[in-house]
Parts: structure tokens; sequence; C-alpha cells
């Protein structure tokens, strides 16, 4: 029985993401902008009775929580691995992103409770202190996400690029909410927008929650189509079937895979496991696989078709 590992190729075998070193000051600046504003927001919220702009603040509030989520994975994934944690910290990129799902849906249910119970008896709503503040966070919201545009490739900052963007149309959402109130004097407006944003809050978390949940039990990542790996596995030259074939992910980021490849003969070896750990990379990106080499006539039952 032969097993051989695979992480791009032999050589310069690592457990760590390559992300740049610059990324930490980007992430820092963001981070920083979005939690002063966030203590601006609620604060001018509270003062001027306004549940949609304290809505808006906890949704900015996922915004930090977000940003700390994914530059924690980054600054995780360049721990080398030790004897305990022998592929590194990655995982705790997943398990913050689950905390984090839960504190947004429970501080949700707490906006959504104050949003209706301010209908019966909507209490006077000053219309400029919201435009003014939202509009703040829009400039703000998308300035951060300017400064992490540089890293778009990473999924992993991608998706903290995405959710600035959404988060400023969100507070484009509040602005309009301030605008009507002014003109009209329509303070149940309010109310209603805070329930509009807890919604807008709920979807976005809910997917956050339902992946976190998932990688937390070694769930195939959405983006790998598992039947299309193995069918390239037994397309290799020499390979006879495939068994044992396990597709998890790493960290956010990370995507890893083990299969057993039954080869009666193999000529070239380490050139075999060379090239298809590449393209395993290459076409699913796949970066960390282990492929066990068997010739069928392993006591456990290892070629299924015999």
């Amino acid at each position: 029985m032969n097993a051989e590992h695979g992480d791009g190729g032999h050589a310069g075998h690592t457990h760590g993401a390559a992300v740049p070193a610059r990324i930490d000051a980007r992430f820092a600046l963001a981070i920083g902008l979005n939690l002063a504003f966030v203590a601006v927001e609620a604060t001018y919220g509270w003062l001027a009775n306004s549940v949609a702009l304290i809505a808006d603040a906890g949704h900015n509030f996922s915004d930090v929580l977000g940003l700390i989520a994914a530059w924690t994975a980054i600054w995780l994934s360049r721990k080398p691995p030790t004897t305990r944690y022998t592929y590194g910290l990655q995982r705790s990129s997943v398990l913050a992103a689950l905390a984090n799902a839960v504190l947004l849906l429970v501080a949700c249910g707490a906006i959504a409770w104050e949003a209706i119970g301010r209908f019966a008896s909507p209490p006077p709503v000053e219309g400029t202190t919201m435009i003014v503040v939202a509009g703040i966070g829009i400039a703000i919201n998308v300035a951060a996400a300017l400064l992490l545009n540089a890293g778009k490739r990473d999924l992993n900052l991608r998706g903290a690029l995405l959710h600035l963007v959404a988060d400023a149309v969100v507070s484009a959402g509040v602005v309009v909410s301030g605008v009507v109130i002014l003109y009209t004097g329509w303070a149940w407006v309010d109310p209603v927008v805070s329930l509009v944003i807890v919604v807008v809050i709920v979807v976005g978390t809910w997917g956050l929650f339902r992946d976190s949940v998932r990688m937390s039990l070694d769930a195939v990542p959405p983006d790998i189509d598992v039947a299309a790996v193995d069918a390239f596995l037994r397309a290799r030259s020499g390979v006879r079937t495939v068994h044992d074939l396990h597709v998890w992910g790493l960290s956010t980021t990370r995507v890893a895979l083990t299969a057993h490849l039954v080869m009666p003969t193999v000529a070239n070896h380490d050139g075999f496991i060379d090239d298809v750990t590449h393209a395993l990379q290459e076409r699913f990106g796949i970066e960390h696989a282990t492929l066990q080499i068997e010739t069928g006539a392993c006591a456990h039952g290892c070629d299924p078709d015999a």
C-alpha cells in the first residue's frame, strides 16, 4: 500500500494561504472606520428615537464581525501546523463565522421586537439626523469596500467586500426613510424600514449560518462537484476504479481531498501523483489532496469491482 500526499506538488508543501501582508493594514483601517461609525450611528439612533438607525447600526456591526472573522482567518492561515493541530488553526474561521451568525440572529430578534412595539405609538423621529448619519454610513462602507477591493480574488475577501456593498444599500434605505419622515411626518415609516433591514440581515446571516454549520460538519464546499471530481480521477490513465473519495473544507478558503485509486500497474508513481494533484488544484481549486495508490490486492476490499 502506497500513500502519497500532494499540495500542489511534493515540493514546497505548505498548509498556509498566500495572502499579501499589506492586507492587514487595510483590514485594520476598514474595521476601525466601521467600528467608529457603529458607535456614532447607534448613539444618534437612540437620540433621534430612530429604530431604523439602530437597526442599521446592528447591520454595520455585522460588517465589523465579518471583517474580523475574515482577518482572523487570514492570520490563522499563516500559523504553522503543530503536533496537536496537524492542519493548523484554519478551522477557527468556520467557528468564528458560526458564532457571528448566531449573535446576529439574536440581535435581529431584539430589533424586530422593538420595531413591532413602536407601531402602536411611534415616537417622533428626527428625519434630518437619519439622513445625515445614514449618508455617512454609505460613504464609510464604500470606502471600506474600496480598501479591500485589492483582494477580490480571494473568496474570503470577496465575501467581506460584498457584505460592505450590501450595507451601503441598506444605509441608502435609511436615507429614504428619513426623507419620507422629514416631508410627511409619518413616524411609522421608521419601524417599517427597521423590519425591512432586519429581513435583509436575516437573509444574509442565514446563508452564513447554514454554510458555517455545513463546513463544521465537513460538508463538500458548494462550488465543488464531487461527481465531476470522481469522474476526473477515474479517467486518469491506469486508474481502474476510485473509492473512499472525501472532499471537505479545511477553512473558509481551502479545500482538502482524500481518495483511494486502484491501479494494478503504475509506471511513474511520483510523477502520476504530482500531475493529478496539480490538475485537481487547477480544475477544482482543491489545494490539499492526499491520494492513496492501491493495486487491488489489499485485504480491506479496496477493489469494489473485483
